[in-house]
């Protein structure tokens, strides 16, 4: 069957694939998403964040060692984990392919494949649970009290994404028939910019970034998925643009959609 993606065209039968970041893009702003899915508007693009690839496929072969042996990670063991290891499934490496969604689900109710890519799944032997986890990078100032690196905490507008994000896969998970538990989990690197002495350290051809780790639990809903499913395919079917989002942007989510913003400041100069 030829893919149904990226542009929606209401007269195809093939189910329309739609992925994580594009559901996000939904709650965030009808508006931008019917812009871009239905009428194939294109915006602006940020620039791929290639460090951020590189820790999570660094992180990925800390972890595929301990897969392969079936035993969990020190970092595992150290937060109280150790009866979890990395899950060896034998689709462990298609779920992590997020450009061909490689976890996906078919949601005939909608006419939608619905997918992603995974960074981690672990595995609980006794109970056979899985637990959903998720790489992340960042840098942070100093804490407080000057002697260490603020601690990562899931607040702020745009963290709300990474809990989505959490739940959404849980959600496929259980539609795949695997016993998804709601503990999910994000291990989080926090890079050191403040309490090094450099980078080019012996060897001046060769540069090291410290990182902080945290591993940091997330307890999942996915009650929200299935109704903002039916939400987004409705905004699909539309003739008409919806409004744009008033609120959910800046870091504390109270200013409104940036392209917004763009088209009203340019509506006010009579430049469209």
């Amino acid at each position: 069957m030829k893919r149904h993606r990226w542009r929606f065209d209401p007269t195809r039968d093939e189910p329309f694939e739609i992925s994580r970041s594009g559901i996000d893009m939904f709650i965030k702003c009808p508006a931008c998403f019917w812009m871009k899915i239905v009428k194939g508007i294109k915006f602006p693009g940020m620039p791929g964040f290639l460090l951020n690839t590189a820790t999570d496929t660094l992180l990925k072969k800390d972890f595929d060692k301990y897969r392969a042996i079936g035993k969990p990670h020190p970092l595992m063991e150290k937060h109280g984990l150790g009866h979890l290891v990395p899950y060896n499934h034998e689709d462990f490496e298609t779920w992590t392919k997020s450009l061909q969604l490689g976890l996906r689900t078919d949601f005939e109710e909608q006419n939608l494949i619905v997918g992603g890519g995974l960074d981690d799944v672990w595995h609980n032997p006794e109970t056979n649970e899985i637990h959903i986890v998720d790489y992340k990078s960042t840098a942070s100032a100093k804490n407080e009290e000057g002697d260490g690196l603020k601690k990562v905490v899931l607040e702020g507008a745009y963290k709300e994404g990474y809990k989505r994000q959490m739940d959404i896969y849980s959600w496929i998970m259980r539609r795949n028939g695997f016993n998804v538990s709601k503990d999910c989990y994000f291990v989080y690197v926090n890079g050191d910019q403040h309490f090094e002495d450099g980078m080019l350290l012996g060897n001046p051809d060769k540069g090291k970034m410290m990182f902080d780790v945290q591993l940091i639990k997330y307890i999942s809903d996915d009650s929200w998925v299935t109704n903002t499913l039916a939400d987004l395919k409705s905004c699909l079917l539309q003739d008409t643009c919806p409004e744009h989002s008033q609120s959910g942007y800046g870091p504390k989510g109270d200013k409104p959609c940036e392209n917004f913003v763009l088209f009203e400041g340019m509506r006010e100069n009579k430049l469209i």
